[in-house]
Protein backbone atom coordinates (compact mmCIF):
# COMPACT_ATOMS: atom_id res chain seq x y z
CA UNK A 1 0.00 0.00 0.00
CA UNK A 2 1.40 3.36 -0.98
CA UNK A 3 1.78 6.01 1.64
CA UNK A 4 3.15 9.51 1.62
CA UNK A 5 4.96 11.10 4.51
CA UNK A 6 3.04 13.85 6.23
CA UNK A 7 4.08 16.51 8.72
CA UNK A 8 1.49 18.77 10.32
CA UNK A 9 1.97 20.94 13.39
CA UNK A 10 -1.17 21.90 15.32
CA UNK A 11 -0.87 24.72 17.84
CA UNK A 12 -2.87 24.79 21.07
CA UNK A 13 -2.29 26.53 24.35
CA UNK A 14 -2.71 23.51 26.63
CA UNK A 15 0.30 21.76 28.17
CA UNK A 16 0.72 18.05 27.49
CA UNK A 17 1.72 15.76 30.38
CA UNK A 18 4.86 13.68 30.08
CA UNK A 19 4.33 9.94 29.60
CA UNK A 20 7.86 8.77 28.73
CA UNK A 21 10.68 8.66 31.27
CA UNK A 22 12.90 11.72 30.92
CA UNK A 23 16.03 13.02 32.63
CA UNK A 24 14.89 15.10 35.63
CA UNK A 25 14.93 18.83 35.00
CA UNK A 26 15.60 21.22 37.91
CA UNK A 27 12.47 23.27 38.73
CA UNK A 28 12.42 26.79 37.38
CA UNK A 29 9.90 29.53 36.73
CA UNK A 30 8.46 28.79 33.29
CA UNK A 31 6.82 31.29 31.00
CA UNK A 32 4.19 29.83 28.62
CA UNK A 33 4.94 30.12 24.92
CA UNK A 34 2.92 28.59 22.11
CA UNK A 35 4.94 27.32 19.16
CA UNK A 36 4.35 28.50 15.62
CA UNK A 37 4.27 26.48 12.46
CA UNK A 38 7.57 26.39 10.50
CA UNK A 39 8.25 29.54 8.51
CA UNK A 40 10.97 30.91 6.29
CA UNK A 41 14.07 31.73 8.33
CA UNK A 42 16.22 34.72 7.36
CA UNK A 43 19.79 34.33 6.19
CA UNK A 44 22.59 34.53 8.75
CA UNK A 45 24.82 37.50 9.36
CA UNK A 46 26.08 39.03 6.11
CA UNK A 47 29.42 37.59 5.07
CA UNK A 48 29.16 34.61 7.42
CA UNK A 49 27.75 32.07 4.96
CA UNK A 50 29.74 30.86 1.96
CA UNK A 51 27.60 28.26 0.16
CA UNK A 52 29.21 26.19 -2.58
CA UNK A 53 26.67 24.80 -5.04
CA UNK A 54 26.89 21.08 -5.68
CA UNK A 55 24.84 18.31 -7.23
CA UNK A 56 23.75 15.62 -4.81
CA UNK A 57 23.51 11.93 -5.60
CA UNK A 58 20.44 9.95 -6.54
CA UNK A 59 20.43 6.42 -5.11
CA UNK A 60 22.47 4.79 -7.91
CA UNK A 61 24.45 1.95 -6.27
CA UNK A 62 27.93 0.61 -6.81
CA UNK A 63 29.24 -2.75 -5.55
CA UNK A 64 31.49 -3.28 -2.53
CA UNK A 65 33.03 -6.64 -1.58
CA UNK A 66 33.00 -7.44 2.14
CA UNK A 67 36.48 -7.67 3.68
CA UNK A 68 37.73 -9.37 6.82
CA UNK A 69 36.52 -7.51 9.92
CA UNK A 70 33.75 -5.63 8.09
CA UNK A 71 30.37 -5.08 9.73
CA UNK A 72 27.24 -3.70 8.14
CA UNK A 73 27.35 -0.69 10.44
CA UNK A 74 31.03 -0.06 9.72
CA UNK A 75 30.45 -0.22 5.96
CA UNK A 76 27.54 2.24 6.25
CA UNK A 77 29.76 4.64 8.19
CA UNK A 78 32.62 4.22 5.73
CA UNK A 79 30.50 5.22 2.73
CA UNK A 80 28.41 7.88 4.49
CA UNK A 81 25.01 6.16 4.19
CA UNK A 82 22.48 5.11 6.83
CA UNK A 83 22.51 1.55 8.13
CA UNK A 84 18.82 1.11 7.32
CA UNK A 85 19.36 2.30 3.77
CA UNK A 86 22.22 -0.17 3.32
CA UNK A 87 20.12 -3.05 4.70
CA UNK A 88 17.15 -2.09 2.50
CA UNK A 89 19.17 -1.99 -0.71
CA UNK A 90 20.64 -5.44 0.15
CA UNK A 91 17.55 -7.47 1.18
CA UNK A 92 19.25 -10.85 0.57
CA UNK A 93 22.21 -10.15 2.89
CA UNK A 94 21.90 -10.78 6.62
CA UNK A 95 23.69 -8.02 8.60
CA UNK A 96 24.70 -10.55 11.27
CA UNK A 97 26.12 -13.27 9.03
CA UNK A 98 28.07 -11.64 6.22
CA UNK A 99 30.94 -13.69 4.86
CA UNK A 100 34.15 -12.38 3.27
CA UNK A 101 33.56 -11.74 -0.41
CA UNK A 102 29.84 -10.93 -0.04
CA UNK A 103 28.90 -8.26 -2.56
CA UNK A 104 26.92 -5.30 -1.23
CA UNK A 105 25.16 -2.60 -3.21
CA UNK A 106 26.19 0.82 -1.86
CA UNK A 107 24.15 3.97 -2.67
CA UNK A 108 26.46 6.45 -4.34
CA UNK A 109 27.84 9.30 -2.24
CA UNK A 110 30.48 11.79 -3.41
CA UNK A 111 31.98 11.70 0.09
CA UNK A 112 32.79 7.99 -0.22
CA UNK A 113 36.27 7.02 -1.41
CA UNK A 114 35.14 4.63 -4.13
CA UNK A 115 31.63 5.74 -4.94
CA UNK A 116 30.54 6.79 -8.39
CA UNK A 117 28.42 9.91 -8.08
CA UNK A 118 25.56 10.65 -10.41
CA UNK A 119 24.48 13.95 -11.93
CA UNK A 120 20.94 13.93 -10.54
CA UNK A 121 20.67 16.92 -8.20
CA UNK A 122 18.64 16.90 -4.98
CA UNK A 123 17.97 20.57 -4.30
CA UNK A 124 18.08 21.78 -0.69
CA UNK A 125 18.43 25.39 0.39
CA UNK A 126 21.05 26.38 2.96
CA UNK A 127 19.44 29.20 4.92
CA UNK A 128 22.29 29.98 7.33
CA UNK A 129 25.31 28.71 9.22
CA UNK A 130 25.78 29.76 12.82
CA UNK A 131 28.73 28.81 15.05
CA UNK A 132 28.91 29.18 18.83
CA UNK A 133 31.59 28.46 21.47
CA UNK A 134 30.68 25.47 23.63
CA UNK A 135 30.78 25.30 27.42
CA UNK A 136 33.44 22.59 27.20
CA UNK A 137 35.40 24.82 24.80
CA UNK A 138 35.50 24.01 21.13
CA UNK A 139 32.67 25.18 18.88
CA UNK A 140 29.29 23.99 17.61
CA UNK A 141 28.16 24.90 14.08
CA UNK A 142 24.55 24.66 12.87
CA UNK A 143 23.86 24.57 9.12
CA UNK A 144 20.14 25.25 8.60
CA UNK A 145 18.84 23.27 5.61
CA UNK A 146 15.38 23.89 4.18
CA UNK A 147 13.52 21.41 1.95
CA UNK A 148 11.69 23.47 -0.67
CA UNK A 149 10.86 20.44 -2.82
CA UNK A 150 7.66 18.34 -2.76
CA UNK A 151 9.70 15.26 -1.81
CA UNK A 152 11.12 13.94 1.44
CA UNK A 153 14.95 14.14 1.46
CA UNK A 154 16.90 11.41 3.26
CA UNK A 155 20.47 11.42 4.61
CA UNK A 156 21.12 15.13 4.06
CA UNK A 157 24.66 16.12 5.06
CA UNK A 158 27.11 18.96 4.50
CA UNK A 159 30.82 19.67 4.89
CA UNK A 160 31.75 22.60 7.14
CA UNK A 161 35.19 24.14 6.66
CA UNK A 162 36.71 26.67 9.06
CA UNK A 163 38.79 29.38 7.40
CA UNK A 164 41.28 31.65 9.14
CA UNK A 165 41.74 35.01 7.34
CA UNK A 166 45.49 34.85 7.96
CA UNK A 167 46.43 31.18 7.45
CA UNK A 168 43.60 29.81 5.28
CA UNK A 169 41.83 26.47 5.91
CA UNK A 170 42.10 25.23 9.49
CA UNK A 171 39.90 22.14 9.57
CA UNK A 172 36.86 20.53 7.99
CA UNK A 173 34.21 18.06 9.20
CA UNK A 174 30.81 16.70 8.10
CA UNK A 175 27.62 18.16 9.59
CA UNK A 176 24.75 15.71 10.12
CA UNK A 177 21.03 16.05 10.74
CA UNK A 178 19.34 14.99 14.00
CA UNK A 179 16.83 13.01 11.87
CA UNK A 180 17.27 10.72 8.87
CA UNK A 181 14.69 12.64 6.84
CA UNK A 182 13.76 16.23 6.03
CA UNK A 183 10.07 16.52 5.03
CA UNK A 184 8.84 19.04 2.44
CA UNK A 185 8.55 22.64 3.68
CA UNK A 186 10.56 21.79 6.81
CA UNK A 187 13.93 23.01 8.08
CA UNK A 188 16.51 21.22 10.23
CA UNK A 189 20.03 22.17 11.31
CA UNK A 190 22.92 19.94 10.27
CA UNK A 191 25.27 19.86 13.26
CA UNK A 192 29.03 19.53 13.74
CA UNK A 193 31.30 20.02 16.77
CA UNK A 194 34.87 21.29 16.41
CA UNK A 195 37.11 20.49 19.41
CA UNK A 196 39.50 23.07 20.93
CA UNK A 197 41.44 25.10 20.05
CA UNK A 198 39.30 27.14 17.63
CA UNK A 199 40.44 30.74 16.95
CA UNK A 200 37.87 33.46 17.55
CA UNK A 201 38.17 34.95 14.06
CA UNK A 202 37.38 31.81 12.00
CA UNK A 203 34.82 32.00 9.20
CA UNK A 204 32.80 28.89 8.29
CA UNK A 205 32.03 27.68 4.78
CA UNK A 206 29.49 24.99 3.95
CA UNK A 207 29.09 22.59 1.03
CA UNK A 208 26.25 20.09 0.61
CA UNK A 209 27.51 16.52 0.42
CA UNK A 210 24.58 14.12 0.19
CA UNK A 211 20.83 13.83 -0.01
CA UNK A 212 18.39 11.37 -1.57
CA UNK A 213 14.80 11.91 -2.70
CA UNK A 214 12.51 9.27 -1.22
CA UNK A 215 9.74 7.65 -3.22
CA UNK A 216 6.22 8.26 -1.92
CA UNK A 217 5.74 4.53 -1.23
CA UNK A 218 8.92 4.08 0.84
CA UNK A 219 7.75 1.92 3.76
CA UNK A 220 10.77 2.59 6.00
CA UNK A 221 9.03 5.69 7.35
CA UNK A 222 5.43 6.02 8.53
CA UNK A 223 3.01 8.94 8.10
CA UNK A 224 2.57 10.77 11.40
CA UNK A 225 1.40 14.16 12.64
CA UNK A 226 2.34 16.44 15.54
CA UNK A 227 -0.35 17.89 17.81
CA UNK A 228 -0.54 20.26 20.78
CA UNK A 229 3.09 21.32 20.50
CA UNK A 230 4.10 23.72 23.24
CA UNK A 231 7.31 25.37 24.47
CA UNK A 232 7.63 26.97 27.92
CA UNK A 233 10.59 29.28 28.46
CA UNK A 234 12.31 29.63 31.82
CA UNK A 235 12.98 33.04 33.35
CA UNK A 236 16.36 33.34 31.59
CA UNK A 237 14.84 32.63 28.18
CA UNK A 238 17.68 30.23 27.40
CA UNK A 239 15.90 26.97 28.22
CA UNK A 240 12.58 25.69 26.91
CA UNK A 241 10.53 22.77 28.17
CA UNK A 242 8.79 21.40 25.06
CA UNK A 243 5.91 18.96 24.77
CA UNK A 244 3.36 17.61 22.34
CA UNK A 245 1.78 14.48 20.89
CA UNK A 246 2.84 12.28 17.97
CA UNK A 247 -0.13 10.63 16.24
CA UNK A 248 0.05 7.76 13.75
CA UNK A 249 -2.44 7.58 10.89
CA UNK A 250 -5.21 4.98 11.12
CA UNK A 251 -4.07 2.98 8.09
CA UNK A 252 -0.35 3.04 8.96
CA UNK A 253 1.68 0.04 10.08
CA UNK A 254 2.56 -0.12 13.80
CA UNK A 255 5.40 2.23 14.75
CA UNK A 256 8.50 0.93 16.53
CA UNK A 257 10.70 4.05 16.74
CA UNK A 258 9.64 7.69 17.21
CA UNK A 259 11.99 10.66 16.92
CA UNK A 260 11.09 14.33 17.48
CA UNK A 261 13.59 17.12 16.79
CA UNK A 262 13.07 20.47 18.53
CA UNK A 263 14.93 23.43 16.99
CA UNK A 264 15.30 26.64 18.99
CA UNK A 265 15.58 30.04 17.24
CA UNK A 266 16.37 33.50 18.59
CA UNK A 267 14.48 36.70 17.72
CA UNK A 268 16.66 37.18 14.59
CA UNK A 269 15.71 33.74 13.24
CA UNK A 270 19.11 32.17 14.00
CA UNK A 271 19.37 28.57 15.20
CA UNK A 272 20.63 28.63 18.80
CA UNK A 273 19.93 25.08 19.92
CA UNK A 274 18.57 21.68 18.89
CA UNK A 275 17.75 18.44 20.64
CA UNK A 276 16.29 15.09 19.57
CA UNK A 277 13.84 13.09 21.67
CA UNK A 278 13.33 9.42 20.94
CA UNK A 279 11.12 6.58 22.11
CA UNK A 280 11.00 2.88 21.36
CA UNK A 281 7.68 2.34 23.16
CA UNK A 282 5.86 2.07 19.83
CA UNK A 283 2.49 3.37 18.58
CA UNK A 284 -0.37 1.21 17.20
CA UNK A 285 -2.19 2.31 14.01
CA UNK A 286 -4.29 5.36 14.84
CA UNK A 287 -2.60 5.65 18.24
CA UNK A 288 -0.53 8.44 19.77
CA UNK A 289 2.34 9.08 22.16
CA UNK A 290 3.14 12.18 24.19
CA UNK A 291 6.63 13.66 24.50
CA UNK A 292 8.27 16.14 26.85
CA UNK A 293 11.90 17.23 27.04
CA UNK A 294 14.12 20.31 27.30
CA UNK A 295 16.05 22.21 24.65
CA UNK A 296 18.64 24.86 25.55
CA UNK A 297 20.25 27.79 23.76
CA UNK A 298 23.98 28.17 23.12
CA UNK A 299 23.62 31.91 22.52
CA UNK A 300 20.94 34.27 23.78
CA UNK A 301 17.22 33.93 24.43
CA UNK A 302 14.95 31.49 22.64
CA UNK A 303 12.20 33.21 20.67
CA UNK A 304 10.48 30.16 19.17
CA UNK A 305 10.79 26.38 18.86
CA UNK A 306 9.93 24.38 15.74
CA UNK A 307 9.42 20.62 15.52
CA UNK A 308 10.00 17.84 12.97
CA UNK A 309 8.90 14.23 13.51
CA UNK A 310 10.19 10.91 12.15
CA UNK A 311 8.37 7.60 12.75
CA UNK A 312 9.60 4.17 11.69
CA UNK A 313 8.07 0.67 11.70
Amino acid sequence: MKRSLLLIVFVLSACVPQTVEQTPVPPRALLPYTTRTPSATPEGVEGLVAVIETSLPSPTPFVYEVQSGDTMGGIALKFGVSLDELITINPDVSPNSMSIGTKLNIPSNPASPTGVSTSTPVPATIKQIECYPAAEEGMWCFVLAYNDTPYVIENLSAQVTLQDPDVGTLTSAPALSPLNILPPSAALPLMVFFPPEVPANVRPQVQLLSGIHLQADDERYLPATLHNTLAEMDSSGRNAQVSGTVRLLDDAAPARLIWVAAVAYDDAGRVVGVRRWESGAGIPPGGSQQFSFEVSSLAGKIERVEFVVEVRP
